[in-house]
């Protein structure tokens, strides 16, 4: 295998086709044909399938063009450092960010890994749990940070690292709270409620928290994604939660009213890892840190 095979069954995998890519590269589509051969027979499986007039990556393919493009990347990185006089090789940190959790708390577990200035990369992707999971199973994330860790025995190995933990707080818009006066938590009776989507840890413990207390206020959405159910909740279409540890900056930014705390339900967020990035210097700054940042953020609450 060498450069040139992986640059002519990327030009295949973008263009759909032998003739596109051989038109691309300015060679023949039987010099094409020919290194894609030798490509697939040095993985042992196909790289692709017909596909009416053209072609599809098979599931091997995929693979294979995923590394691709970051042998690419890291072949651009190279080259631009070298034309700069060969300075020190940026540090990247890829991080997935499960959708609920809150991005105050991200922000400030993450800052850590920019004490390198700009020596540092910072590549943040956001999704659901299970997806971003399976991202760092294929090492394509270095650290996922999530208000959960991974089922025992499931499929994905990774270590799991507890940042720190958090109470809830209730917030609501003004009007919402003027109009569902009295003490808490019974003034959420029959109140408009926003609440995080199954996904997030807290979804059930808040629903058994309600029941405990004979409460039925009105759920009104479910949202997986915290800035979504925010945004609703600055409109004033219900009463939200929010980690304590946080509630301040969420009303501040969201111009929300905290009426009350949660000291039964604590909310604790991760970080989880494989094990051959634990030598990485920006997750061990983070991981060094997280117990800080919680501290931090905890005292700026409850000072404001």
């Amino acid at each position: 295998m060498n450069y040139k095979h992986l640059q002519y069954f990327h030009a295949v995998a973008t263009g759909g086709s032998i003739a596109r890519a051989a038109q691309r590269l300015n060679v023949t589509p039987q010099a094409i044909s020919t290194q894609l051969g030798l490509l697939e027979t040095r993985f042992g499986a196909p790289l692709f399938r017909k596909k009416g007039r053209g072609l599809e990556l098979t599931e091997a393919g995929k693979v294979a063009l995923q590394y691709t493009e970051r042998i690419f990347d890291l072949g651009n990185e190279l080259e631009q450092t070298m034309r700069r006089g060969a300075a020190p090789v940026p540090e990247t940190l890829r991080v997935g960010i499960c959708d609920i959790v809150p991005k105050t708390v991200a922000f400030r577990l993450l800052r850590p890994a920019r004490e390198a200035g700009m020596a540092m990369r910072l590549i943040c992707r956001e999704d659901r749990f299970d997806a971003l999971m399976v991202e760092l199973a294929a090492h394509r994330l270095d650290m996922v940070l999530a208000d959960r860790g991974p089922e025992p025995g499931g499929t994905v190995r990774a270590y799991t690292h507890v940042l720190g933990s958090s109470s809830l707080s209730v917030l609501g818009h003004p009007q919402l709270c003027r109009a569902w006066r009295g003490t808490f938590p019974a003034r959420l009776q029959e109140a408009p409620f926003l609440l995080p989507g199954p996904e997030a840890a807290v979804h059930g413990p808040l629903r058994g928290w309600f029941e405990e207390r004979g409460l039925r206020p009105v759920i009104v959405g479910e949202f997986d994604d915290g800035a979504l159910l925010k945004a609703f909740a600055r409109a004033g279409a219900g009463f939200m939660a929010a980690p304590t540890a946080v509630a301040a900056v969420v009303g501040q930014e969201y111009a929300l009213e905290q009426v009350g705390v949660i000291d039964t339900i604590v909310e604790q967020f991760y970080a989880m890892t494989v094990e051959r990035q634990l030598d990485h210097p920006a997750i061990k700054r983070i991981l060094d840190r997280a117990g800080t940042v919680f501290a931090d953020i905890s005292s700026n609450s409850a000072q404001g």
